[in-house]
């Protein structure tokens, strides 16, 4: 007699499987596309990493990655699908998990991507913050007029 419900055991869970897994990313179709190299990918993963932790800059990260893939010697006529593709190694923690929490096919294009990211690790109580630090900026005690506007520019 078949047991309809048979008891599994923690290895039947721990299996690994490819079911329930997405692709996020609907990367661009390009013309003559070359693959990403390994050694690409793990420049990306060490060079540039985001954890997605409130006290770093999503911005900075942006601009970081965007200098060293744009630094590499990769196809230009593909630029946007590079971007696209590369993009996801540079995540790390909770940056890789809420992308790989977005629907499938979500994001299709470079503009898509940078635009969800900024929401999502630049809140709005972030930016209120930073607009609040600009609108009050003052010159500190002992502090130069250059190392002031170089404070403020940081700001903007």
């Amino acid at each position: 007699m078949g047991d309809a419900n048979p008891i599994r055991t923690f290895g039947y869970y721990s299996r690994p499987s490819h079911e329930g897994y997405r692709i996020t990313i609907e990367l661009p179709k390009g013309n003559n596309v070359v693959p990403l190299r390994s050694d690409t990918i793990w420049l990306v993963q060490n060079g540039c990493s985001f954890h997605g932790l409130w006290s770093k800059d999503p911005n900075q990260h942006l601009m970081d990655f965007l200098k060293l893939v744009d630094s590499l010697d990769l196809d230009v006529a593909n630029r946007e699908r590079t971007h696209l593709c590369l993009f996801q190694f540079s995540l790390r923690d909770q940056a890789s998990n809420w992308l790989e929490r977005l629907p499938a096919g979500s994001i299709s294009t470079w503009e898509d991507l940078i635009t969800r990211f900024l929401a999502q690790f630049f809140p709005s109580g972030r930016t209120a913050k930073l607009h609040n630090d600009i609108l009050m900026f003052q010159q500190h005690q002992g502090e130069s007029l250059s190392e002031a506007w170089t404070r403020f520019k940081d700001l903007l």
